[in-house]
């Protein structure tokens, strides 16, 4: 993968896509700082390797969720090298059958597409259909990583304005979900 190697405070200073610029304008009306690297198409956590030691920070594992019926939908942020089990999440938030939602679902709730889901697609989410599902372990870190709606650029924002300013702003309360590290 092809990496700027440059670690940029703030938006780009060139246009870019308007779900990629309503992520900045979002974050600069919050007074979010936030530190940005640019890249090619990084749609795996195996991608993001070299974006996570430019940013300082891991990138999380965004996987967005349906039940069997696909009547409800959820946004699942948990750290990236953890192992996910369906079964194990389904327990905790009381729906049988969860499998990975499609990705017309992905671009109607939350204007994304497969490999760009980040927890940013929630200010498009304005009927509040999807259910935010966060794994505890994220709130031991100091910055949380993500991409602002597109896979060619990663984000670092500090934890804290994420869970105090983003997400309320956002309207999405989050749920939290303890994913073991040791899936048999």
């Amino acid at each position: 993968m092809t990496i700027d190697p440059t670690l940029y405070r703030g938006r780009p200073q060139e246009t870019r896509i308007p779900k990629e610029e309503r992520c900045y304008e979002l974050l600069e009306r919050l007074g979010i700082d936030f530190f940005r690297v640019d890249h090619e198409h990084a749609d795996t956590i195996e991608a993001c390797e070299q974006v996570e030691a430019l940013l300082g920070c891991k990138i999380c594992k965004n996987l967005f969720l349906t039940n069997r019926q696909q009547t409800d939908f959820y946004l699942l942020i948990m750290p990236g090298e953890k192992p996910f089990k369906t079964k194990l999440l389904s327990k905790q938030i009381g729906s049988a059958r969860l499998s990975f939602a499609g990705a017309a679902q992905m671009e109607q709730y939350l204007d994304i597409t497969p490999g760009s889901v980040s927890v940013l697609g929630l200010m498009n989410d304005a009927g509040r259909a999807v259910r935010l599902l966060v794994d505890r372990d994220l709130l031991e870190e100091e910055f949380f990583g993500c991409h602002p709606c597109i896979n060619t650029s990663s984000l670092r924002l500090a934890t804290k304005d994420l869970f105090g300013r983003l997400l309320p702003a956002m309207e999405h309360e989050p749920t939290f979900v303890e994913l073991p590290w040791d899936v048999e």
